[in-house]
C-alpha cells in the first residue's frame, strides 16, 4: 500500500504547499468539532505519532521519499492547527455573564455601528461587571431616536440597559453568536431602555473610523434610495443602511457576495490602479528609461488596496483578498505567474495564523472556495485550450469568453452550494445566471462610476456620475429581486451533518489541488455527500433552547408552531431548520390538535406508530396529579418551565431543566433520534450548558 501511495504521489504531481494549508485547516476544524481537551490532546498526540512514525519507518529509503515527507509535513501542520486555535481561544476568549442584568451603567464607547435600516445604532462599550467590578466589553442596541452624534468613539455615557449573556444557537445548526462573542471579547449584549446621558465627550474618533462614517454618509446623501445603501457599502464597507428585503433578495439571487468587500472589489480597485498607473507613466519617457514601470505600478496598486482595506474596516474577507492581490502584484512585478493555488495558500495561512477562528464562519469558507474554484477552472487544460488565441472574428472570440464566464459562474455556485446549505440551510438555483450580469455590472460600471464621482466631488461636479452610479445599482437590485422571485429560485434544506459537509469540502479540494485524471477521484466523496444530503431526514419536532417555541413538520403545508412569534429571528430559524416554506400555522388553529389555555396535545403518525406530544402554553399552576396523569398518557412533554418528578412521559421530558443542559433540540421520531445544541458544543468556553461538562 505504501508503494502504491508513493507511485500515486509521483504520477499526480504532489504539491505540498496547498495541501499543507489543507492540513492546517483540518487541525483547526478538528478543535472545533472535538468535544473536550482530552480529545484535543489526543489529536495532537496522534498527529505527532504519525509524523515521527513516518520518519522512523522510512528514514533512508529513497523509494518512499514523497510519502514520508507528505506524512511528516501534513501531520505536524495538522498539530500546529490544533495548537493555534486552542491558544487563540485561551488568549482572547471571554466568557459571557452568568445571568441577565438590568440597571444603570457608566461606559466608554469603543465603537459605534450605525444601522439606519434597522432604526438603531449598535454601541460597543467598555464597562464594569455589575457584581464583580471586573472590566468587560458589551454590545448594546440604541434606538435611532435616542442616538446622538456626541455618542462617538471614546465618549463616556451613562445609560440604562438590559444585558443578556451572548445567545447560543437556538436550534442545532443555527447561528452560534456565543462563539462569535467569545472570540470578539463580548461578555454580554443587550438594549438601551432610556435616553443615555453624556458624561465625558470624546477626544476625537479614530481617523479611519471617522473617515469611513463620513464617506458612507456622503455617498448616501448623493445617491438616494436603496441604490445609495449599496453605493455606501461598495465605497466604505458600511452595510447598515441596506434594508432586510434587499439583503434577502441579494442572498436568494446569489449576489450577496457583491455586498461583502472581498476579492471582487479589492481586485477591481487594485487592477484599475495598476493599469491606470502603468498607462499614464508610459507617457513619461525619462521615467520609462530609468524605472521598471510594472514595479512602480504594483507599488501604487498595493497602496490603493491597503488603503481600501483599512477604510472598509479590515474584515477577514477583505484582508484575505488584499493579501492575495498583493501576492499577484508581486508576481506581476517579478514576471511570474500571477494566479496560482500557492498564492491562495499563502493568503490563507496568513489569515488563519492571525484569526484561526474565522475558519468556522461562512465568510472565510465561501471566499476561499470561490477563489480556489476560479483558479482551478482557469488552470484546467480543456479551458486553456478553449481560450487559446486563434484566428477568428470578434463575435466568436467574445462568444467563447462569455461561455467561459457563464461556466465560471456555474462552477462558483457549485463550489459555494455546500457552504451555503450548511450555514444558511437554503440555496439559490439561478445565481450563475444572475452573476453573469451582476459581476460585470458592479466591476466595470458601478465601482468605476463611484470612484469617478468621489474624485469629481472634489470640485463639485460629481452629480451626473452619481446619478449614473445610482441607476446601475438600481438595476443590480432589480436583477436581485427578479431572480429571487422566480419559482424554485430558493430551496430550503434541513441541517446538513458535519460529516456530509466534510465530504463535500474534501471532494472539492481534491478536484482543485490534483492534476490529470487523479483529480476525478474527487467526485467520489462529492457523490457520497450528495447521497447523504438527499437522505438527511427533516426533523419532525424542533424545540427552542428556552422551550417556548416548538415547530412541527409533516402535518400542515407549512409549519405548525406552538406560539406565533413576531420575531423574524425565531421564525427564520424554525423555517430554515425545518426545510419548509409557506405560512406558519398555530397549533390552536390546527384541527388535529387539542388545546386549552395551558396545554396543547398533538398526535403524530411516524415510523408506523402514533406519537402523542404534550406542550405547555402558559405558566399557570396546574394540579400535580392532573399533570402527572397527562404525562403518563403521552410520549413527549415539552415545557418552558420546570416540571415535577412525577411527570413521566413514555420517552422524553424536555422541560426547562432538560433544555438548560441540552440547548435546542431537533427530533426525528422514526428512529428516535435527538440532536441537541449541547452535542455540537462540547466543552468549548462559549457553551454554558451542563451537558457539556
Amino acid at each position: 500500500m505504501a508503494d502504491a501511495a508513493e507511485r500515486f504521489l509521483e504520477q499526480a504531481g504532489f504539491d505540498r504547499g496547498p495541501w499543507l494549508v489543507v492540513a492546517l485547516v483540518a487541525g483547526i476544524a478538528a478543535w472545533f468539532v472535538l468535544a473536550d481537551p482530552i480529545w484535543w490532546v489526543t489529536a495532537l498526540a496522534g498527529a505527532l505519532f504519525v509524523g515521527l512514525g513516518a520518519v522512523a519507518l522510512w528514514k533512508g529509503r529513497d523509494d518512499r521519499g514523497r510519502l514520508m515527507v507528505a506524512c511528516l509535513s501534513l501531520a505536524f501542520v495538522f498539530a500546529a492547527g490544533v495548537g493555534v486555535i486552542w491558544a487563540r481561544s485561551t488568549l482572547v476568549g471571554v466568557p459571557g455573564i452568568e445571568r441577565p442584568f438590568y440597571g444603570e451603567f457608566d461606559a466608554r464607547i469603543l465603537d459605534r455601528i450605525e444601522q439606519p435600516a434597522e432604526a438603531r445604532t449598535r454601541l460597543v462599550l467598555a464597562m464594569r461587571h455589575p457584581e464583580t467590578g471586573e472590566a468587560m466589553r458589551v454590545r448594546v442596541n440604541l434606538p435611532i431616536e435616542s442616538d446622538d452624534q456626541e455618542f462617538s468613539t471614546g465618549a463616556v455615557i451613562r445609560l440604562s440597559a438590559r444585558l443578556m449573556p451572548p445567545a447560543p444557537p437556538m436550534l442545532p445548526g443555527s447561528y452560534n453568536f456565543a462563539r462569535t462573542a467569545w472570540f470578539n471579547g463580548l461578555a454580554a449584549t443587550g438594549s438601551v431602555t432610556d435616553q443615555p446621558v453624556l458624561i465625558q465627550p470624546s477626544e476625537g474618533e479614530p481617523l479611519l473610523a471617522e473617515a469611513q462614517r463620513r464617506l458612507s454618509a456622503h455617498v448616501r446623501s448623493q445617491v438616494q434610495g436603496a441604490g445609495g445603501s449599496i453605493a455606501a457599502t461598495l465605497a466604505s464597507g458600511d452595510r447598515g443602511a441596506i434594508s432586510a428585503a434587499d439583503e434577502d433578495a441579494m442572498r436568494d439571487s446569489g449576489l450577496t457576495h457583491l455586498l461583502s468587500i472581498s476579492g471582487l472589489h479589492v481586485s477591481a480597485l487594485i487592477g484599475a490602479t495598476y493599469l491606470l498607473t502603468l498607462r499614464l507613466l508610459a507617457f513619461w519617457p525619462w521615467l520609462v528609461l530609468r524605472v521598471r514601470l510594472p514595479l512602480l505600478a504594483a507599488v501604487m496598486g498595493a497602496a490603493a488596496g491597503i488603503g481600501y482595506t483599512l477604510l472598509t474596516g479590515a474584515e477577514v474577507p477583505t484582508v484575505r483578498s488584499c493579501l492575495a492581490a498583493l501576492l499577484v502584484l508581486g508576481a506581476l512585478a517579478m514576471g511570474r505567474e500571477p494566479l496560482s493555488l500557492r498564492m491562495v495558500a499563502v493568503a490563507a495561512v496568513a489569515v488563519l495564523l492571525l484569526w484561526p477562528e474565522s475558519l468556522a464562519g461562512p465568510s472565510f469558507q465561501m471566499s476561499f472556495s470561490a477563489v480556489i474554484a476560479i483558479i482551478a477552472l482557469s488552470g484546467a487544460e480543456p479551458v486553456r485550450r478553449f481560450l487559446a488565441p486563434r484566428e477568428e472574428s470578434l463575435l466568436h472570440r467574445y462568444g467563447r469568453r462569455t461561455l467561459v464566464l457563464l461556466l465560471t459562474g456555474f462552477v462558483i455556485e457549485m463550489a459555494l452550494m455546500p457552504t451555503v446549505l450548511y450555514h444558511f440551510h437554503r440555496g439559490g438555483f439561478y445565481g450563475a445566471l444572475a452573476n453573469v450580469v451582476g459581476i460585470p455590472l458592479v466591476t466595470f460600471i458601478s465601482m468605476p462610476l463611484i470612484a469617478i464621482s468621489l474624485f469629481l466631488d472634489i470640485v463639485g461636479l460629481g452629480g451626473p456620475t452619481w446619478w449614473l452610479a445610482g441607476k446601475s445599482l438600481d438595476l443590480l437590485l432589480w436583477i436581485a429581486h427578479f431572480t429571487a422571485s422566480q419559482p424554485g429560485a430558493v430551496k430550503l434544506m434541513p441541517q446538513m451533518g458535519q460529516g456530509t459537509y466534510a465530504l463535500f469540502l474534501f471532494g472539492g479540494l481534491w478536484l482543485a489541488l490534483w492534476k490529470g485524471r487523479s483529480r476525478l477521484l474527487g467526485f467520489v466523496p462529492v457523490a457520497l455527500g450528495c447521497f447523504l444530503l438527499a437522505a438527511t431526514p427533516v426533523p419532525d419536532i424542533l424545540i427552542s433552547s428556552d422551550g417556548r417555541h416548538v415547530g412541527v413538520t409533516g402535518e400542515a403545508p407549512g409549519l405548525l408552531v406552538l406560539r406565533e412569534s413576531r420575531s423574524s429571528y425565531v421564525t427564520d430559524n424554525l423555517m430554515e431548520l425545518a426545510g419548509v416554506t409557506g405560512e406558519q400555522v398555530s397549533l390552536q388553529n390546527w384541527p388535529g390538535a387539542v388545546c386549552n389555555p395551558d396545554f396543547c396535545v398533538l398526535t403524530l403518525y411516524r415510523g408506523g406508530r402514533d406519537w402523542h406530544v404534550l406542550m405547555s402554553r402558559s405558566r399557570a399552576l396546574v394540579a400535580e396529579r392532573d399533570l402527572a396523569a397527562a404525562c403518563e398518557r403521552v410520549d413527549i412533554v415539552v415545557s418552558e418551565r420546570w416540571l415535577p418528578q412525577s411527570c413521566r412521559p413514555r420517552w422524553l421530558k424536555a422541560d426547562r431543566r432538560y433544555l438548560e443542559e441540552s440547548g435546542g433540540l431537533a427530533i426525528v421520531l422514526d428512529g428516535q433520534r435527538i440532536d441537541s445544541v449541547a452535542h455540537e458544543q462540547g466543552k468549548h468556553g462559549w457553551w454554558r450548558g451542563r451537558a457539556g461538562d
